[in-house]
């Protein structure tokens, strides 16, 4: 059990994910250029336009980019099955990419681009590859609270000395992931008593950054999030979380969960050798290299590059083992009717 801070470098606010289309042009010849390929992409555009932005200038293949989030544009693209005019898909969490695999919609990656990434980060059927991740968190105020009354676990968040205290966003892709991590953990019956103690305890917000806002005003005492709104935050000068600190859960517990965000080729792309270079330098060291320079500040993993320098190694983090293709997004939204969470 620990709390993080550290420096951070400026960075810029994250662009607004909405269901639109916005493209990227490239200086290179005519034929290069003739080839664009459509990307899903439910990843924040900081961390992906940077490495579009190499990828255009590398390989002269346009790549136009259509927002949304997770659980969107993964069932808008099993919607749409053979006829999506897709050629790849990003997202942030894990769910999203299980949910297009099992309707078999992936082409098989190549094994080149496998091989850059560790194992525990995709599939073993190859149909599609981690890129980056993000730990959870406790933010906390840290005039109400000291280490004293942080939880030992995230369990612990279900008892009611915790009613009232806690800010959670049960609607956003990146809350249903954690509740499939504590599921895949702990078993369906120990979450649906967490997600019923969190439906007594927990305010909810519409949010993560709307969570830690409201740790830093007082109006809670902690909130369940990911880092990086904490670091993007004070790295632009600490607005909205002057107040908020981080807790580490550490110890394997599923506090500590990593969640992976993925990245695969439609089987039925029009450009399905472009489609897999792009996949391939994602996964480089230099796509690798342009995530950790993004200020989007979520985790490299692949090729051995090295995180943005402002986060905690991912090495001192000692997340749980979690199969990211057994997180049952489908299950998880049950659960959360069930306790009245969604």
């Amino acid at each position: 059990m620990r709390s993080l801070r550290g420096p951070v470098a400026s960075v810029v606010a994250l662009a607004a994910l909405t269901l639109s289309a916005c493209g990227t042009t490239s200086d290179t010849t005519a034929d290069a250029s003739a080839t664009t390929l459509t990307l899903y992409n439910a990843q924040h555009e900081a961390l992906m336009q940077p490495v579009i932005d190499a990828f255009e200038d590398e390989t002269g293949i346009a790549v136009q980019m259509r927002n949304g989030d997770d659980s969107e544009l993964s069932n808008l693209l099993v919607q749409e099955g053979e006829a999506s005019p897709a050629d790849l898909f990003v997202t942030e969490n894990s769910p999203g990419m299980s949910l297009v695999s099992d309707a078999g919609l992936f082409a098989e990656l190549d094994q080149d681009t496998l091989e850059q990434t560790p194992t525990q980060y995709q599939p073993t059927d190859g149909t599609w590859v981690g890129f980056a991740a993000r730990s959870t968190v406790l933010v906390y105020d840290a005039r109400t609270l000291d280490s004293a009354g942080l939880p030992a676990s995230l369990m612990d968040l279900a008892d009611p000395v915790w009613e009232g205290r806690l800010g959670i966003s049960p609607a956003g892709a990146d809350f249903q992931a954690i509740v499939s991590a504590v599921v895949q953990l702990e078993g369906e019956d120990a979450a649906a008593a967490w997600l019923a103690g969190l439906k007594a305890n927990a305010k909810i917000y519409d949010g993560n950054s709307t969570v830690m806002k409201a740790v830093n005003a007082g109006e809670i005492d902690a909130g369940v999030v990911y880092h990086y709104y904490w670091y993007q935050d004070r790295a632009e000068g600490g607005d909205n979380s002057a107040n908020v600190e981080l807790h580490y859960f550490g110890d394997q517990d599923p506090g500590a969960f990593l969640s992976v965000s993925g990245a695969g080729v439609l089987a039925s792309s029009e450009h399905p050798a472009e489609a897999q270079q792009f996949v391939a330098f994602l996964t480089s060291a230099q796509g690798q290299a342009a995530i950790a320079g993004s200020k989007a500040l979520e985790y490299t993993i692949a090729s051995d590059a090295e995180s943005n320098p402002a986060l905690p190694p991912l090495s001192d983090l000692d997340p749980p083992v979690v199969d990211p293709t057994s997180l049952n997004g489908p299950l998880v939204v049950e659960l959360m009717q069930q306790a009245g969470l969604l």
